[in-house]
C-alpha cells in the first residue's frame, strides 16, 4: 500500500480545574512526554515546512495568511541533495518543550491549544491502526508523568468537538503521484470522503457547529465542513485540503492532507478510513473514469446530509442528474477498487469493506462492533430509555437528545484509558485488529519499511548526535561548528549509508 500517516489532536482538560489554560497544559504534557522518553527524543526541524503553497499552483501571501496556517516556526534555506552542511543558526524552532520527536518515528507536540500525536509513516492499513494506538498509549504515559511532575490532573479525549462550537482535527496523509492532476484527484475523491462517514463516523450528540438542534449524527467533523477546496484547516474547512507540502521529493510526490475525518476510538473505522481511501487513490492515479459517475452535485451539502441521516437511505443528488445513497456510492467504489488490490493487505481491506457495507445495508444497529457511531448510538439509546418519562396516559418519552447527560456521555466516550469506548473494547464488544503486545512495541519502535525507521532509530540509538529531525530530514551535530543535514526525500526509504551504522552502534 502507499505510504500513509495519521495525526491526532487530543482534547485536553483538567477535571479539577475546568478553566485551566489548555495551551499551557499541552505544553507541559509534551514536556512530560520528553521526560517519559528519558532523553530519547529530538527537537523538530522546520526546514521542510511550507504551509502556504497551494496544490492549485498559487502561493498564499504570508502577510495576509491567517496565523493558524503558519505551522513553520521560522524560515531558512534548506539545501537539496542527500547530505549537506548547515551552519548553526541558534534556535530555529519554537521552545523545545513544544516538540518531541520520538523513537517510534512519531512527533508529539503542541498544535495551537491541543497536544498532537503525528504518527510515523506506515505502509498498510493495519500498521496505521497499530501506530495510531501507540500514540494513544504514549499520550497516556505522558499524562501519567504530567500528573506526577505537576501534582495535578489531566484528562485526554480522542474526539473532534468540545461541545462549545470548536472543532480540532484528526488528519490523514497519503503519498500520491504528482503526475496525477490535482483537479481530477479532488473531484474524483470527494464522493468517497463525503460518503465514507457511514463506517468511519465516530458519532456526535447535537446537530450544527454549536449543537443548535437536538439530535444525533454520524460524524463529529461533518458540520464543520464549509468548502469543497481550500488551503485552510481551522476555518472555512474544506472537504479536500489544497496544502502542497509533500515532505518528499516534490517532482515525484504530493502529500494529500485529509482533514475531514473523525478521531476514532474503535479500530475498524481507522482501518477502513485509511485502507479504503488508499485504494480509491489508486483508482484515481490510474485515471479510472468510472469514478466520474459518482460526482456529487453539491458536496458540502452532502456532507451534512449523510451525517444527519441515521437511516442511511437519503439520496444524494449527483452531477449527472441522478441520485444515490451513501451506501450505494460506497458499494460502487468498492467494485471499482477491486481492480486495484495488489497484495494480501489490500484484499483484507476489500473484504472488511464489503462485510461492513453489507451489515449496514441490512440493519445499521448490527454493526456496533465495527462502526463507532453505531456503538455510541446503541449506548446512548439505552441511556435514553433508562431515563425515559411516562405521562398520565402511559406514553413513554425517552430522555431528549438535548439532555446534558447525553452530551456528557458523548465526551466521556472518547476519554483515553477509561472512556466508554475503551470499556466496550475491554468487554469484547468491539473488533480488535492489533494485539496489545504489538502496541507496546510500537510505542518505542518505528515501522521497519519506511523512513520512520531512520528517524526513530537514530533518535533511539544516538540522541546525543541528533540536533533536530523532521519528516524528510535528520540534522546531526557531529562537528561542533556545523550541522550535517541528512535528507530523506523518499518516504519508502528505510535504509541510509550514513544513518544505518550509527543506528547499529558503529
Amino acid at each position: 500500500m502507499r505510504v500513509v500517516g495519521i495525526e491526532t489532536e487530543y482534547g485536553i482538560a483538567d477535571p479539577a480545574r475546568p478553566q485551566a489554560n489548555p495551551i499551557l497544559m499541552s505544553s507541559r504534557l509534551v514536556e512530560a512526554c520528553r521526560g517519559w522518553a528519558a532523553g530519547r527524543t529530538s527537537r523538530w526541524d522546520y526546514g521542510g515546512e511550507d504551509p502556504l503553497q497551494d496544490q492549485r499552483g498559487s502561493r498564499r501571501d504570508r502577510a495576509s495568511a491567517h496565523a493558524d496556517l503558519l505551522t513553520d516556526a521560522s524560515e531558512y534555506d534548506s539545501a537539496a541533495g542527500g547530505v549537506s552542511l548547515r551552519r548553526r543558526r541558534g534556535s530555529w524552532e519554537d521552545p523545545a518543550h513544544l516538540n518531541a520527536v520520538l523513537s517510534n518515528g512519531a512527533r508529539f507536540y503542541v498544535d495551537h491549544a491541543h497536544p498532537e500525536y503525528s504518527g510515523p509513516e506506515v505502509r498498510s492499513a493495519r500498521d496505521a491502526v497499530l501506530w495510531d494506538r501507540a500514540g494513544d498509549a504514549i499520550a497516556l504515559a505522558a499524562a501519567a508523568r504530567y500528573e506526577r511532575d505537576e501534582d495535578g490532573s489531566v484528562a485526554l479525549y480522542k474526539n473532534n468537538v468540545d461541545g462549545k462550537g470548536s472543532s480540532y482535527g484528526t488528519h490523514e496523509n497519503y503519498l500520491v503521484e504528482r503526475a496525477t492532476d490535482f483537479g481530477d484527484l479532488a473531484t474524483r475523491l470527494t464522493a468517497h470522503l463525503v460518503t465514507r462517514q457511514v463506517y468511519t463516523g465516530a458519532g456526535r450528540v447535537g446537530l450544527g457547529q454549536r449543537s443548535e438542534r437536538a439530535g444525533f449524527q454520524l460524524s463529529q467533523r461533518a458540520d464543520y465542513m464549509e468548502a469543497e477546496l481550500g488551503l485552510e484547516t481551522t476555518l472555512r474547512r474544506p472537504i479536500v485540503n489544497t496544502r502542497d507540502e509533500p515532505h518528499a521529493e516534490r517532482s515525484r510526490w504530493r502529500r494529500l492532507h485529509v482533514i475531514i475525518g473523525d478521531a476514532n476510538c474503535l479500530q475498524v473505522p481507522t482501518y477502513l478510513k485509511v485502507g479504503t481511501t488508499a485504494l480509491v487513490l489508486s483508482a484515481i492515479e490510474a485515471d479510472d473514469d468510472r469514478l466520474d459517475a459518482l460526482t456529487l452535485a453539491d458536496p458540502v451539502a452532502a456532507v451534512q446530509a449523510v451525517s444527519h441521516d441515521l437511516s442511511l437511505r437519503s439520496r444524494l443528488p449527483l452531477a449527472s442528474g441522478e441520485a444515490a445513497t451513501a451506501l450505494e456510492i460506497q458499494r460502487a467504489l468498492l467494485e471499482i477498487c477491486r481492480t486495484y488490490a495488489h497484495d494480501a493487505d489490500d484484499a483484507l481491506v476489500l473484504a472488511r469493506w464489503e462485510s461492513v457495507l453489507a451489515v449496514l445495508a441490512r440493519d445499521p444497529m448490527e454493526a456496533a462492533a465495527d462502526v463507532e457511531w453505531v456503538a455510541k448510538l446503541r449506548l446512548l439509546t439505552r441511556l435514553r430509555d433508562k431515563n425515559a418519562t411516562v405521562d398520565a396516559d402511559g406514553v413513554v418519552t425517552p430522555l431528549p437528545w438535548d439532555a446534558p447527560m447525553l452530551a456528557a456521555l458523548d465526551v466521556q466516550w472518547s476519554r483515553l484509558g477509561d472512556g466508554w469506548a475503551a470499556r466496550l473494547e475491554a468487554a469484547g464488544q468491539a473488533t480488535v485488529l492489533v494485539d496489545p503486545h504489538e502496541v507496546e512495541r510500537a510505542v518505542t519502535h518505528a515501522p521497519a519499511d519506511t523512513r520512520a525507521r531512520l528517524r526513530g532509530g537514530i533518535v533511539a540509538a544516538r540522541p546525543d548526535l541528533v540536533d533536530a529531525a523532521g519528516w524528510s530530514s535528520v540534522v546531526l551535530d557531529r562537528e561542533g561548528d556545523h550541522l550535517e543535514v541528512v535528507h530523506l526525500d523518499d518516504p519508502h526509504q528505510a535504509s541510509h549509508p550514513l544513518l544505518d551504522p550509527l543506528i547499529a552502534g558503529a
